[in-house]
């Protein structure tokens, strides 16, 4: 995963910004972070609930792991972008996309896209 395939995937959802914060690139509704690539680009964060991440951690450990400390406290995990692939990429944005819209927003793109 490169992260123009982020980008693209990302940008395609209804009412996605860009920004770059500290030198990171994330993506957002509103002011509100759904998504962001580490620094180096090798990994990213996304929106996840916190009461499922640690399953999730420990089901997959090749390719997910909690986040810093300071974001614990956020419904965040992070994914190493090399052990993914496009589909599951695309599967991971939509549903973190999906936590911080409208419920009315998300059911018309996914009828119209899916």
């Amino acid at each position: 995963m490169t992260p123009d395939d982020i980008r693209t995937v990302a940008l395609s959802l209804p009412r996605t910004e860009e920004a770059l914060v500290r030198d990171q690139v994330k993506f957002r509704v509103g002011q509100i972070v759904y998504l962001a690539l580490s620094r180096d680009e090798l990994s990213m964060g996304f929106a996840f609930p916190k009461d499922e991440r640690a399953a999730l951690v420990t089901a997959h450990p090749e390719k997910f792991f909690m986040p810093i400390q300071s974001d614990l406290r956020y419904n965040w995990v992070q994914v190493w972008l090399d052990a993914i692939d496009q589909t599951e990429m695309r599967e991971l944005i939509i549903d973190a996309w999906r936590m911080v819209v409208p419920k009315r927003v998300a059911a018309e793109y996914l009828d119209h896209h899916l």
